[in-house]
């Protein structure tokens, strides 16, 4: 444990039991995250084969006692070597002549096709992929966390974005987050401001100092115990104008709408055409140029998505963010994103910090 929390414990030994339970012949496990979700074991490189109640990882030796730390009481045997590719080789021996599931999508075609040359592989989804999905009680409770770093990270940050440039509000609000208990940021915190740089979604942050009557889009996450945050809040320095009123309010209204649709059942597409709609009639659809929210994890993206060609279903116990968002150059933009825990009745904010209104 690294971080600042004192949180309860995940239960990986039961993780093992079901997935290798529920074992159909021997699986291969690559994806990174995949490994890390089921043993506890999180490193640059490594495996896990399942069968039915046996688990074996393998990593190179940088990770070898930490691989063993972290898995333990799992009953995971773990296989070590120093040389890729003598590491290589235990894999081969260790899959034998048996037919081996791997989820195509976890690798690059490069990869499998090494893989292949040497193992008998049939292309299934991870099961592991699957479980990740939804979030127990302990995964929750680090996403929250993670969420509450955020927050009084930008808390400081907020009363005093005037002046600073957008890299100093994004080191200021990274540094913050580590004081606050988290162990690192989520992603690369996203400061946007002014006309132009207002109007990309993802801009990053550049030296641009934040000036008077400009429109200020901040996405800040924290990373705790290898759980993700992920929250905008959106902002005018100074006066709005009364267009700058006016898209904020579409903004905040079609996220409302988007969380009001957040319900276990319902089809992701749903709750993006919900957004949709709000800008639709207002006329400002052509604003709006990406999806509407993501699952949370592990992984900062992850299923479902929400957008107007998804085919995911919400479930309950999904951790999905609500995002939606207008940009336009020469105006500049607002993005309006909470993370929320769907619940068997709806869904549970996690991110707190206060969405202003521009009076």
């Amino acid at each position: 444990m690294t971080s600042g929390f004192d949180l309860s414990p995940i239960d990986h030994a039961a993780r093992v039991r079901a997935i290798c339970a529920d074992a159909d012949g021997t699986t291969l496990h690559t994806d990174l995250t995949d490994v890390r979700w089921l043993t506890g074991f999180h490193g640059s490189n490594g495996w896990a084969i399942t069968r039915r109640d046996e688990l074996i990882v393998g990593t190179d030796g940088r990770y070898g006692d930490k691989a063993r730390e972290e898995t333990a009481g799992t009953g995971a045997t773990i296989v070590v070597e120093q040389r890729a590719d003598r590491l290589h080789r235990r894999l081969v021996e260790l899959l034998g002549d048996t037919e081996v599931a791997l989820d195509a999508s976890a690798v690059t075609h490069s990869t499998w096709t090494r893989l292949a040359a040497d193992i008998d592989l049939v292309n299934r989804p991870s099961p592991i992929t699957r479980a990740r999905r939804m979030k127990d009680a302990a995964e929750v409770e680090r996403i929250a966390a993670a969420a509450a770093c955020a927050d009084g990270a930008l808390a400081e940050v907020e009363p005093n974005l005037c002046g600073m440039t957008e890299l100093e509000v994004r080191a200021e609000l990274e540094y913050l987050m580590v004081r606050q208990g988290a162990d690192d940021r989520s992603y690369e915190t996203i400061v946007a401001s002014g006309p132009d740089h207002g109007a990309r979604p993802h801009h990053g942050a550049s030296r641009r100092t934040i000036a008077e009557g400009d429109t200020v889009i901040i996405d800040v996450g924290a990373l705790v115990d290898g759980y993700h945050s992920d929250m905008t809040r959106s902002w005018v320095i100074g006066d709005p104008t009364p267009e700058q009123r006016e898209i904020y309010a579409l903004v905040a209204a079609a996220q409302e709408a988007g969380l009001e649709a957040t319900r276990p059942g319902v089809q992701a597409t749903e709750i993006d055409a919900a957004c949709r709609a709000v800008f639709d009639e207002a006329g400002y659809l052509d604003w709006y140029i990406h999806g509407t929210g993501h699952g949370v994890g592990l992984d900062i993206h992850e299923s479902p998505f929400h957008s107007p060609i998804s085919t995911d279903v919400i479930l309950a116990d999904d951790v999905v963010t609500i995002e939606p968002g207008l940009y336009r150059g020469g105006f500049g933009g607002f993005r309006i994103e909470d993370l929320v825990h769907v619940t068997e009745s709806g869904y549970r904010v996690l991110t707190h910090s206060p969405k202003r209104e521009l009076n």
